[in-house]
């Protein structure tokens, strides 16, 4: 009698996943996902998004062929922090990352989302910048890894790959685009998962040691040899909110703000650290970014004819993003992305993606980085855990708006080590139509 209830229970198990396998999307049928940011691009850095002189055909092309988030936010507005939210769908206070301090070994055990696309059936890749800690080795969830460590170098790189760590000779925009190329092109029977993480448009930086970069050193922004002198004597409209240096700023109901720059622009800071303090951020600095830019565009291209090549690009979702923004001289600010206005926490936001993607379309409703992980996941057909913070994009991209969030949170935790002006800059935000409440955790009767 034992014998038969066992037997009839494997039977109706057997039945059961029969009927799940049966309602399944096939593996092969799943769409590929090509996730690509890029290190400090603004907003409004690229052509389509209204930049008066960059030529970014590529990018552009997402915009016309797909979806332009327009309110996209960060998690947080820092390289490390938010790279860790876009990859696990969480807030920084919840994944721990929540500086650019070295962080090696927490890194490693980050719920990371290419884990949950592996279980179901993606073959994975981390191509380019990691930077939660400046150790290069892989991370769990990947198939294929490389990497470099801290920031790298834009001539002729240090990259890890196959095991080890050498130099390349290159340029680190069209070598990183090159592996892309290269994992998209290999013959495969299952869909693919690619993260693109670009270490342009960030400047060269000189590092100390494992967690700390030397600021008495001037960043340089190292634009491919080809590119070098396209934007020359080209001028960028500053924003309305533009404030020169040299005018004093003085801005009410912003104590902290205020405070930050008198520190920031005073003799002693200006003995120490004028090398790096680039005063409202230079008409210089401006176009060797936009420089940078185009080998990144260029690289985008690549990938997109490699698709079309391969006659799946119109079954590929492309997300083409940036871990925060950066200051080009708004409140008096440069060299800084960290604190909490406008031009560091909003993001570029694209999606190309047809089969739910209609072209040209504008979509106004708040996301943010953590939103990245979820989505791909409900794509894939994978689980999403409790873990993940964020939602997915998909019902929206479907037109259903109704129920969508209504205010969105940014969090920030200063630490001394990178701008001695912003100690004790803590924040939280939140963000709700078109107010932003800020609230400075360590200054009373400050919040904005």
């Amino acid at each position: 009698m034992m014998i038969k209830i066992i037997l009839l229970q494997l039977f109706v198990l057997m039945m059961f996943n029969s009927i799940v396998q049966a309602n399944a999307p096939a593996l092969r049928d799943r769409p590929n996902v090509v996730v690509i940011v890029v290190d400090d691009q603004r907003w409004d850095e690229y052509g389509a998004a209204g930049h008066p002189y960059v030529s970014t055909p590529n990018i552009d092309r997402l915009a016309k062929e797909g979806v332009t988030f327009t309110s996209a936010y960060v998690a947080s507005p820092l390289c490390s922090p938010n790279r860790a939210s876009i990859l696990t769908g969480q807030y920084i206070s919840r994944h721990g990352v929540v500086d650019n301090l070295a962080r090696n070994m927490s890194s490693k055990r980050l719920d990371l989302f290419a884990k949950d696309l592996q279980l179901a059936g993606y073959q994975t890749a981390h191509i380019g910048k990691w930077h939660m800690g400046n150790d290069p080795t892989p991370r769990p969830g990947y198939d294929y890894w490389l990497t470099f460590p801290g920031q790298g170098r834009s001539i002729n790189p240090e990259l890890y790959e196959d095991g080890a760590l050498h130099e390349v000779k290159g340029y680190m925009t069209d070598l990183l685009s090159d592996r892309a190329v290269e994992f998209i092109a290999e013959e495969r029977d299952t869909p693919f998962f690619l993260y693109l993480g670009h270490k342009a448009i960030h400047p060269e930086v000189k590092q100390k040691d494992d967690s700390t970069i030397d600021f008495t050193y001037k960043p340089k922004y190292q634009a491919a040899e080809r590119h070098i002198g396209r934007y020359k004597n080209k001028i960028w409209p500053r924003r309305k909110n533009y404030q020169n240096s040299e005018m004093n700023p003085d801005f009410p109901g912003k104590p902290v703000l205020q405070e930050a720059l008198q520190y920031k622009n005073s003799e002693k800071m200006g003995k120490k650290w004028d090398a790096v303090l680039d005063k409202n951020t230079s008409e210089q600095t401006i176009q060797d970014r936009a420089e940078m830019l185009l080998a990144v565009d260029e690289g985008l291209g690549r990938i997109l004819d490699e698709l079309a090549r391969q006659n799946i690009l119109d079954e590929t979702m492309v997300l083409f993003t940036s871990d925060n923004g950066y200051y080009y001289g708004e409140h008096g600010l440069s060299v800084e992305r960290r604190l909490p206005y406008e031009e560091a926490v909003r993001i570029p936001f694209l999606i190309r993606f047809p089969q739910l993607a209609p072209a040209g379309v504008r979509i106004n409703q708040f996301v943010q980085s953590i939103d990245i992980a979820p989505t791909v996941l409900d794509l894939a057909d994978a689980s999403i855990g409790l873990h993940v913070q964020g939602q997915s994009l998909i019902p929206l991209l479907m037109g259903a708006k109704q129920n969508w969030r209504k205010s969105i949170l940014i969090e920030f935790t200063s630490y001394e080590k990178p701008m001695p002006w912003l100690v004790d800059a803590s924040y939280k935000i939140i963000r709700k139509g078109k107010y932003k409440y800020i609230h400075w955790i360590h200054h009373k009767n400050s919040d904005e």
